[in-house]
């Protein structure tokens, strides 16, 4: 009797266990509901294969620290399935480990299955043996495509089930996402577009997941799904039912990068004023579209096009450091919506117009809690609101909170954050050996011009780059062959492509190149040769930079040489076209058959000068990383464009000789009215990108292995490593800013109300700030790094801050002519401040 009663009491305990544990997920009209309580949720995406599973955990924290309540990820298809039934999930892939991660922090996962993922990833996350299916179309109301959509979902869905990740069964999913922003494209689907969006509604809600399943950018969402806003602004969104939460699924923190282009940004009193005016305008849900976003490994970038870095201007940099001040402000701003949380969640707003372009949206609850948004959405000029009988200042396309409806916490363009510049240290691929040494250990390997392997195709005609290759690889030989008889033939190549470069080689050598770029990815390349008599080998390579990844019918776009290709000119004075002409094919490069990316290949040459400036070349060296822990990139000064393997693993593509425009950049933008993603840019007439992300995890201390294939032609003892460094610790703070956001507690209880604060704190553990390299109350002029001193400052700033802040981890310095006394009454005064941490 005493041993069953044990076991009783035990399986009593487990399921009560399991029941506190599991969580029901609903919604209602105002919110997502988990266990019977309306949430008010902040998310941000960071896409799991974009960086390293050594990377996540903190990647995971900082957001978590960053006021996030939700991480939103895609799952990539291709990534996990690349061959048909063969599935992936180690490493980078580890889908499970990452959701598991991101539970034991706390937080919650929104999981947008798709498939389709667009994410400027290659071919929009579908695998290529998609494209082979008989009778296959992709995103439509077909049978062949719905079969291998349904089975990778129920897959995805069986794993999260079987590791018990679901909020109702206890885990951190709370939503799920089927398809992807079809809405932009569905109605060139014609009238099969409505049955296959029913079909995949009713498809994922049969899977029985025990939450919410959402669809973005889908105005017809069938119930139940929840349709959603996806944008740099969704305020004015308005869910198909007045059943549904108003939710955000992607606020985009910045833009992505192209190879070719500038460098977009975002200014983050437009992103915290778009945030805050979501909620100010009745939503309760807002993801950013990066949070973190990264780097694309291997060939995984799409686009075309797309660069390998995926920064996003995110709050979380690439190699995975806070961005300040973006990070901080959204900190704030999170703190300061979630003080609003309980009149949020309690009611819908009451709205007022406070004048031109000025608004007032109230939550108020008849228990007594008030919450107020005060905005200003013109673009100009800067008003004085009157709101509940106090007056208000309101700068220009801001929104100002009001927890109480009284006092403001925060305004979306007055930033309290500091500023922690950054800048990579570099140095040479291995600072202990003089520059001869560093040339002694390259070895080398040229890439044959033209057929190389046994197993090469011969057809007659053109052949469309991605159905012959299957994307096995950027590369794809065309090569044939014409007979010349007498001297002096010298037609002019003409070759059509629809992308997305190519290399013309006549006889072995290279007569011409030509690119599409990010706007066109079709190539046209006329180029003069040079013809000998008797027979002519004429190869061409064509080359991919990452696949079409969106767009209605995206997969049917097509790359590769499909012609014209012709000679003109010829001595007879006919054009001769080649196109019909018998072919030989080759997929890829006889140095990716060789496996020449890890290095470990017999074949390599170093007993003679390097060869530099070449095309088709392979390099290898090995190297030691620099010491510490600060994240290392590569700099690819000096080679033109190719991709990189650190022992092994794949870094992706590099192009540094793809240069961004001369114009159309600022060093400060604007961020007053709406933006879109030229509005911001930096970089202009630089490489587009010339850093690449080598995570530490890849390597070790000495004796790592780097190799290279060229493709254009380069210099390789050029490059360099680069470490993340930090550098000065800034900040910039008005007498008009308000109290800090993590004051306003102390307010509530002690009705004492504090005027601005400036705060500084070191970024790293066991850091404290040494030394105050700038100082000024008044009227200081310029951005961190840059500050001087204005038409008026106190003589005694400098001193005080000094005494304020050197020595500890952090300061906190009031901003007010009381602290630093007055020098120009009357004037509106403010305090910058640049140090350094030690």
């Amino acid at each position: 009797m005493r041993t069953i009663s044990v076991v009783s009491v035990v399986l009593v305990v487990l399921s009560l266990a399991v029941s506190v544990l599991s969580a029901d997920v609903t919604y209602d009209h105002r919110a997502v509901v988990i266990d019977g309580k309306r949430r008010v949720l902040i998310s941000g995406s960071i896409h799991y294969p974009r960086s390293t599973p050594e990377m996540w955990p903190d990647l995971i924290q900082k957001s978590k620290d960053g006021g996030l309540d939700v991480i939103e990820t895609y799952v990539f298809w291709n990534l996990h399935e690349p061959v048909q039934n063969q599935y992936h999930f180690e490493g980078r892939k580890d889908l499970v480990k990452f959701v598991k991660l991101v539970g034991e922090a706390g937080m919650y996962v929104h999981l947008r299955i798709g498939p389709y993922v667009c994410a400027e990833w290659n071919y929009g996350g579908f695998p290529l043996w998609l494209h082979f299916i008989p009778g296959i179309e992709l995103r439509t109301d077909n049978e062949p495509f719905k079969k291998e959509m349904q089975k990778f979902t129920a897959k995805i869905v069986d794993m999260m089930k079987q590791e018990k990740l679901y909020a109702s069964q206890g885990g951190p999913i709370i939503l799920s996402q089927i398809e992807n922003e079809y809405g932009n494209v569905d109605s060139a689907y014609g009238a099969a577009a409505k049955p296959y969006i029913k079909w995949a509604a009713s498809m994922a809600t049969s899977l029985d997941t025990g939450v919410p399943w959402v669809m973005c950018q889908q105005s017809d969402a069938p119930d139940p799904v929840i349709n959603t806003c996806n944008g740099f602004y969704c305020d004015q969104f308005t869910p198909n039912s007045d059943k549904k939460p108003k939710m955000w699924t992607e606020n985009w923190t910045g833009w992505f990068l192209s190879f070719g282009g500038a460098v977009p940004y975002r200014p983050v009193e437009d992103l915290a004023f778009s945030v805050a005016r979501f909620f100010q305008r009745g939503g309760t849900f807002q993801n950013y579209y990066m949070y973190h976003g990264g780097t694309n490994f291997d060939r995984s970038s799409g686009g075309p096009f797309i660069a390998t870095s995926y920064d996003y201007d995110a709050p979380i940099d690439e190699y995975g450091i806070v961005r300040q001040r973006k990070w901080g402000h959204l900190k704030d701003l999170h703190k300061a919506i979630k003080l609003c949380e309980e009149a949020l969640i309690a009611t819908d707003p009451t709205s007022t117009s406070l004048g031109p372009n000025l608004e007032a949206h109230v939550y108020k609850t008849g228990s007594g809690a008030c919450a107020a948004f005060l905005a200003n959405v013109g673009t100009t000029s800067d008003a004085t609101v009157n709101f509940n009988g106090n007056s208000y200042q309101l700068p220009a396309w801001s929104v100002s909170i009001l927890p109480d409806c009284k006092n403001v916490v925060l305004n979306t363009a007055k930033v309290n954050s500091q500023v922690v510049t950054a800048n990579f240290r570099i140095q040479s691929v291995d600072d202990s050996v003089a520059v001869q040494a560093i040339q002694s250990s390259w070895s080398w390997i040229n890439e044959p011009v033209g057929i190389s392997n046994s197993n090469a195709i011969v057809k007659p005609g053109l052949f469309e780059q991605i159905s012959t290759t299957a994307d096995r690889s950027d590369y794809l030989w065309y090569s044939t062959s014409i007979g010349v008889q007498g001297n002096d033939v010298s037609p002019v190549l003409h070759v059509n492509s629809l992308g997305h470069g190519l290399h013309a080689f006549i006889n072995g050598k290279l007569a011409g190149s030509a690119f599409g770029n990010s706007g066109n990815a079709k190539v046209t390349l006329e180029k003069p040769i040079k013809l000998v008599p008797g027979k002519n080998i004429i190869d061409l390579l064509s080359l991919t930079v990452g696949l079409q990844n969106y767009g209605a019918f995206y997969d049917k776009t097509g790359a590769g040489i499909t012609g014209p290709v012709k000679l003109k000119g010829t001595k007879n004075g006919t054009d001769i076209d080649l196109s019909s002409n018998s072919w030989t094919y080759q997929i890829g490069l006889k140095g990716e058959d060789l496996g020449l990316s890890d290095g470990s290949s017999s074949q390599w040459v170093s007993n003679s000068a390097l060869p530099k400036n070449q095309p088709l070349m392979w390099y290898k060296t090995t190297f030691d990383v620099p010491a510490g822990s600060n994240p290392i990139a590569l700099d690819m000064t000096g080679l033109g464009k190719g991709e990189a393997w650190v022992n092994g693993q794949s870094i992706g593509r590099y192009w540094p000789t793809n240069i961004a425009p001369q114009s159309g950049c600022s060093d400060s933008c604007n961020f007053r009215g709406p933006f879109s993603s030229s509005k911001c840019l930096k970089n202009c007439g630089k490489p587009s990108q010339k850093l690449y992300h080598v995570p530490r995890s890849w390597t070790k201390p000495s004796g790592n292995t780097l190799v290279l294939f060229e493709e254009i032609g380069g210099d390789p003892m050029l490059i360099s490593f680069g470490t993340r460094e930090q550098g000065s610790l800034c900040s910039h703070v008005s007498e008009s800013h308000p109290s800090p956001v993590d004051m306003w507690d102390s307010y509530v209880k002690t009705g004492i109300k504090s005027g601005p604060v400036l705060q500084l704190e070191c970024p790293l553990p066991n850091q404290t700030i040494s030394s105050i390299k700038f100082a000024s109350f008044g009227t200081p002029l310029g951005a961190c790094g840059t500050y001087s001193h204005g038409r008026c400052s106190s003589p005694r700033a400098l001193a005080i801050v000094q005494k304020a802040c050197v020595g500890s981890k952090s300061c906190r310095i009031g901003v007010s002519a009381e602290e630093f006394g007055d020098p120009c009454k009357g004037v509106a005064k403010s305090l910058a401040v640049e140090a350094t941490c030690a």
